[in-house]
This record gives structure tokens, sequence and C-alpha cells, in this order.
């Protein structure tokens, strides 16, 4: 039997993370994976220089939301792949669930 041909690039025996960081300087990941619980051990994986590291996540966040990778104070610029998506309107907690509950655009 042969053995399993692997992905160019993939990691041997990593997970998949739980969350994908694309640039060093984003303030915020976005969750990869279904069923994130309150309070759970996440993994995430910044793109940029291919690094992975631990996070509790305080809130449930569903699929495609974001979370914060540090503490946020409103005010404070979100930046997610290397860009500004607008600003918190509220104190966020690292590990908090960021969505529309505490981010706007700063468009209007």
């Amino acid at each position: 039997m042969m053995p399993a041909a692997r992905i160019e690039g993939e990691h041997p025996k990593m997970s998949a993370p739980d969350f994908i960081v694309h640039d060093a300087a984003d303030t915020v990941g976005v969750i990869v994976r279904e069923g994130v619980a309150a309070n759970s051990k996440l993994t995430g994986w910044i793109m940029e220089d291919d690094k992975r590291f631990e996070l509790t996540c305080i809130d449930a966040i569903p699929l495609g939301h974001k979370i914060a990778l540090g503490d946020i104070a409103a005010g404070d610029t979100i930046l997610k792949y290397g860009h500004d998506i607008g600003k918190a309107v509220a104190k966020i907690a690292k590990g908090g669930h960021v969505h529309t509950q505490n981010v706007k655009t700063k468009r209007w």
C-alpha cells in the first residue's frame, strides 16, 4: 500500500487551525471552524509568517466571524487581512467576539 500523498507546504501532525490571521499586524482573526464555544482554547495560524499560537475565546463565535487577538479599546481601528475595516464602538476583550455589535465602518 502506498503512503498518502502530502500537499505541498502541509505541516505533518498539525491539526487545522481554529482561526486564521492574514497579516501579523492584524488585530482580529477569522474563525474557520464551526461550533466554537465560549472558553475554548483555540489555535490560530498567522499566514504571513506561518506561525501558530493559542488563544482562549471568551464568547461563542460563529464560523466566519472575528475574534479579538488582544484587548481593543473603544475607538481603536480594527485590522483584518492587513486592512482597516472599521473602528471599535465598545471595548472588546482579548478572545472576544468582534462583529457588528462592537465594530462600525468609518465611512459614515
